[in-house]
């Protein structure tokens, strides 16, 4: 192996001898997604580790009362210790023992040891599996970053990442070599082979995950965590409804929030196939950033718990003369006299045929998640790991100002609002967004930005307050008429019900934007993006893509080789 045709690459504390040809894949961009799944990887480890602790703990207190009971001479059956218990609450809805399945079922070492006269079992450390590693820079970061973290199995189906990934593995010397490993191995087969084994699965595809998706769910342990990214946002933001359709099972729309709908659609994905195996998701963080979305769940198994799903998905009814959408849940429960739920099919239609605020029709798109997409314990806990920790994270500008804004989101309310947008319906100059959100506040409801756009808002307002605020502002400052069958005309046409309170309220500015943190930063350098697939060849037409510099310093690479062999080739005249 010549050093000379290899170029050495630091990020974090890992390093990967990249060769001058596009052979192995390799995104400089994505140090944004390895940052933030390491800060998640850590949170995890730690929720896992206090989930196990509050498990013991609770068993030592059930096993004492129990022992109490004997010694006064009263008998009593103890209850099934299995694992997989599931309890059903007075309600009908499904509580799930996450620790003991997460931690005792699958988490557990071959050392036991023993508590109270009973046997019980150490937490094993987690193993990870990174399914299409390529160079395998991610999975070494994860080995010598992440504290308490287990093996690392790193795969892929091309033979030369492979080889570059051992060669990696061995370049990042003896904590590499002893966390992680390579296979030439179809990700879904593996997985498919291995069912409940990994305690975390990182998908991170080039293009869509959705066809590793059904084997995925089935290898995470209950209580473990699938990371999944996609980056084929054109799909998903509705470029391609049919393709989306073909691929995710919902049908998108091209809205303002059409990259918070890329999210949600990801998710109802993940759920429909963890559904077929009894199993439903728990999301802990989604994020949408640069070219790509980035989805974080837990995975649990649990029959009765499953029956919830419909209540956490909605088709999205977008008009198409305004920016009015409304949800459609797919089911409702209702209570019975015995305190129990029965599941029933969602009330509709929640529009009519026409918008009621500027008589369009609508456009009908999902099924999306509408359920919460983060926790905000996990944020608020990666958050702080970040902070503590940012000389670590070579991305650290970036990741804190996207999760201090995901911490500043209204974690209930679907979707979101583009003020600029709502201003261009009705042709008006734009409030500033203190002034607009200290309308909404002071009419009694709740607003908060989105860290999918900087433009936009998230309220749980209605629809006609929201136009009836915007109705309030025109007429304080008027616009030009327009023709009556516009939709700003008919909005406008209707005197306002709600008289918008437009003086400055306490809470018009988050927390961040008050202390002046950024929030949205810009690319740190040009042409940060997607990049030319492992492979192939770079020519003069992926200068936009890549950048002059880079596309000019291949070709005359390739022209250099080009030139010695044919130099070679004239010295040895055996070879002709």
């Amino acid at each position: 192996m010549d050093l000379n045709d290899y170029t050495i690459i630091k990020e974090g504390e890992a390093e990967i001898l990249m060769h001058a040809k596009n052979e192995v894949f390799y995104n400089k961009t994505q140090v944004n997604n390895r940052d933030i799944s390491i800060a998640v990887l850590r949170t995890f480890i730690s929720k896992r580790k206090q989930e196990h602790e509050a498990f013991l703990s609770k068993r030592i207190k059930s096993a004492a009362k129990v022992s109490e009971k004997d010694d006064s001479g009263s008998v009593t059956e103890e209850k099934s210790d299995e694992p997989d218990a599931v309890h059903e609450k007075p309600n009908g809805e499904c509580e799930v023992d996450k620790e003991m399945s997460q931690d005792e079922q699958c988490s557990i070492s071959e050392e036991p040891i023993k508590l109270d006269g009973k046997v019980r079992r150490e937490l094993k450390p987690p193993r990870v599996l990174e399914a299409l590693s390529a160079s395998g820079l991610r999975a070494l970061r994860y080995a010598r970053e992440v504290d308490g973290i287990g093996q690392v199995v790193a795969l892929d189906n091309d033979k030369g990442a492979v080889e570059a990934c051992q060669r990696n593995i061995k370049f990042n010397g003896s904590v590499a070599c002893a966390k992680v490993e390579s296979h030439l191995a179809d990700a879904r087969v593996h997985m498919l082979t291995h069912p409940k084994e990994f305690d975390v699965v990182d998908l991170d595809p080039y293009g869509s995950p959705s066809v590793f998706l059904d084997s995925a769910v089935q290898s995470v342990v209950d209580g473990g965590i699938l990371m999944c990214t996609a980056t084929d946002m054109a799909v998903l933001c509705g470029g391609n409804g049919e393709v989306c359709y073909s691929k995710y099972g919902s049908y998108p729309l091209r809205g303002k929030y059409c990259h918070e709908m890329a999210l949600r659609i990801l998710l109802a994905c993940i759920e429909s196939h963890a559904n077929r195996y009894k199993r439903y998701i728990v999301p802990v963080l989604s994020v949408q950033m640069d070219f790509y979305v980035r989805v974080f769940v837990r995975i649990y198994t649990s029959a009765s718990a499953m029956k919830n799903t419909p209540l956490k998905l909605s088709y999205v009814y977008q008009c198409i003369g305004c920016d009015s959408f409304h949800l459609q849940p797919l089911g409702r429960t209702i209570s019975k006299n015995n305190n129990s739920v029965r599941y029933l099919p969602g009330f509709a239609p929640v529009v009519p045929q026409e918008c009621s605020d500027c008589r369009k029709k609508f456009n009908m798109g999902g099924p999306i998640w509408s359920a919460p997409i983060h926790d905000p314990e996990w944020v608020t806990s990666i958050l702080a790991d970040v902070k503590s920790m940012k000389d670590r994270y070579p991305a650290y500008d970036r990741i804190s100002a996207v999760l201090t804004t995901i911490s500043e989101e209204l974690p209930d309310i679907p979707l979101f609002l583009s003020l600029h947008s709502l201003c261009a319906t009705l042709k008006c100059t734009s409030p500033s967004a203190v002034i607009f959100r200290s309308a909404v506040i002071n009419a009694g409801y709740r607003i908060s930005g989105t860290h999918v756009n900087p433009l936009g808002l998230k309220s749980d307002a209605p629809m006609d307050v929201i136009w009836d605020i915007m109705r309030c502002w025109v007429k304080n400052h008027p616009v030009k008429a327009q023709p009556a069958d516009q939709p700003g005309s008919v909005i406008l046409s209707r005197e306002p019900v709600l008289q918008a309170n437009f003086a400055r309220a306490v809470a018009s500015l988050s927390k961040a934007q008050a202390k002046k943190v950024a929030r949205f930063l810009p690319n740190p350098e040009r042409h940060w993006g997607p990049k030319l697939r492992a492979g192939r060849q770079i020519t003069t037409k992926h200068v936009s893509l890549l950048g002059a510099d880079v596309v000019n310093g291949h070709i005359n690479h390739q022209d250099n080789d080009e030139h010695d062999a044919k130099r070679q080739k004239i010295k040895d005249p055996s070879t002709s």
